[in-house]
């Protein structure tokens, strides 16, 4: 047996249905296409998501809350975490990353007063509660508000 013997099995191949070719060609006048409705005209396409004419899903399906576009996303830290650095550090955005209490360094941060304050500490943040405030600064502390 040769390359140029091999041929497929009987029934592999089909001929391709010709479609608009009339009466006689065995797909009758309307091409197999059935004799009205949307897929039988000419130029008909859908996409996967139309149904029919009938409401979406997307829009049938209630909507709940709202987003606001120029919402500020800060990253909250307790004054109790602040308890991990020593006596007299300046604590800033570098500082809490590096410490694992923020993830980012270019988001804000603001501080809460969630906790008790041992340590004397210079801290500096985007904002500070008013309770955090006053627990940094009752130890001696240094409060300050950086512009990011």
């Amino acid at each position: 047996m040769r390359l140029n013997e091999l041929t497929p099995p009987k029934g592999a191949k089909k001929r391709k249905k010709r479609l608009g070719t009339g009466s006689s060609s065995g797909h009758g006048g309307t091409c197999g296409k059935g004799s009205k409705g949307q897929r039988s005209r000419s130029g008909s396409k859908t996409y996967p998501w139309f149904e029919g004419g009938q409401m979406p899903l997307q829009r049938r399906v209630p909507k709940r809350g709202m987003g606001h576009r120029k919402k500020k996303v800060l990253q909250i830290v307790n004054v109790k975490d602040l308890n991990r650095f020593a006596d007299g550090t300046i604590v800033d955005v570098v500082q809490l990353k590096k410490e694992g209490l923020v993830k980012k360094e270019n988001l804000p941060v603001k501080i809460l007063g969630n906790g008790h304050l041992i340590r004397n500490l210079t801290v500096k943040a985007s904002s500070f509660s008013k309770g955090a405030i006053e627990i940094i600064t009752h130890n001696g502390g240094k409060v300050e508000i950086t512009g990011a």
